[in-house]
């Protein structure tokens, strides 16, 4: 019995296509881009909707927010409003401890809600 995989044994393992996420999401690509799970793709198709009939001026996808040094959040989305006020947008399935505190800290120091999908 083998105790230990060759790189090539784990390449292949990691190839697997029937892999689950811990959380049972399901990555969906859309143009191009892979998101998490069908819910970000959906609220991402929402978003392209929105924009095109001009209800908001734009978005990005992922952005990063440095909370501390070492320690990053990355949103999902962050949606400019045509009104000039800006939505930070995390499409959650379920929260984790992590996410719990880093959500708080983003909150304290940026001033901002996060907009929970």
């Amino acid at each position: 019995m083998q105790e230990h995989w060759s790189i090539e044994q784990y390449r292949e393992y990691q190839k697997k296509e029937n892999k689950k996420s811990k959380y049972g999401a399901v990555k969906t690509t859309v143009d191009g881009q892979t998101f998490d799970s069908k819910k970000e793709a959906d609220y991402y198709c929402n978003l392209k909707l929105r924009l095109q009939c001009g209800d908001i001026k734009g978005f990005c996808l992922q952005p990063i927010f440095i909370l501390a040094p070492r320690l990053k959040y990355k949103a999902d989305f962050i949606v400019f409003n045509n009104d000039g006020t800006t939505e930070i947008v995390d499409t959650k399935g379920f929260k984790t401890k992590e996410y719990i505190a880093k959500k708080k800290i983003f909150e304290d120091k940026y001033n901002l809600k996060i907009k929970e999908e």
